[in-house]
């Protein structure tokens, strides 16, 4: 199989970390963000990730990619449908400052040369305003980041997500977060790290291991 993905994109680091913790093997291939060929002709849009299980057998959508091969019900999908408002609000919350604060870091990775970075820039400034706007503001999207996490997500660890073991929500938390280990000003506190590690050990997950080789 193949995983279509994207390096710094949260919705492909869930998939990498659900499959990883589901010990399903994959070949690893990191589109530029310019290609808009390649992700149509799999499944009609340009959206990743994309799971390619055979020729002309593919799919997207992160949950989706993680549902089909769940087959024991390892990632506990009861507690994301018990806490589906929940969880999708914490996550969408945390994405924004996020998005704000990595985005400009993103596009100077390996991961992007100058016409996908140019590609994504323009892409992404249409619905968040200058790159250089999101650096001027980067103290408010600090401040209301740190808010959340000591507000809505770190009580609630015990020590995963209103559970004692790992579930699919850890893994769409943690997938969110990860971007902000690039940013060179914001630091996690000592809880929030060792949760994210711990959703990283379990996951086998590593951020850049079969990209930069």
């Amino acid at each position: 199989m193949k995983l279509y993905h994207y390096v710094h994109c949260p919705f492909c680091i869930r998939v990498r970390m659900g499959l990883g913790l589901l010990s399903i093997s994959y070949e690893s291939v990191v589109l530029p963000y310019n290609d808009e060929l390649t992700p149509v002709q799999l499944t009609g849009v340009k959206m990743l990730p994309i799971l390619e299980i055979s020729k002309g057998n593919a799919i997207n959508e992160s949950l989706n990619i993680l549902k089909k091969f769940d087959a024991t019900n390892l990632l506990a999908w009861q507690a994301y449908d018990k806490l589906f408002n929940e969880v999708e609000t914490l996550v969408s919350k945390m994405g924004s400052p996020v998005h704000s604060l990595c985005m400009p870091y993103w596009i100077w990775t390996p991961e992007f040369n100058p016409e996908s970075r140019k590609y994504f820039q323009i892409k992404k400034e249409a619905k968040r305003g200058p790159f250089t706007n999101l650096i001027k503001n980067k103290e408010i999207s600090i401040k209301n980041l740190n808010d959340i996490l000591s507000n809505e997500l770190e009580e609630h660890l015990s020590p995963f997500y209103k559970s004692s073991t790992l579930t699919i929500i850890d893994i769409m938390i943690a997938s969110h977060l990860w971007g902000m280990y690039i940013f060179p000003e914001f630091q996690f506190t000592l809880k929030m790290h060792q949760y994210l590690q711990s959703v990283k050990d379990l996951t086998h997950f590593d951020y850049h291991q079969d990209f930069w080789k």
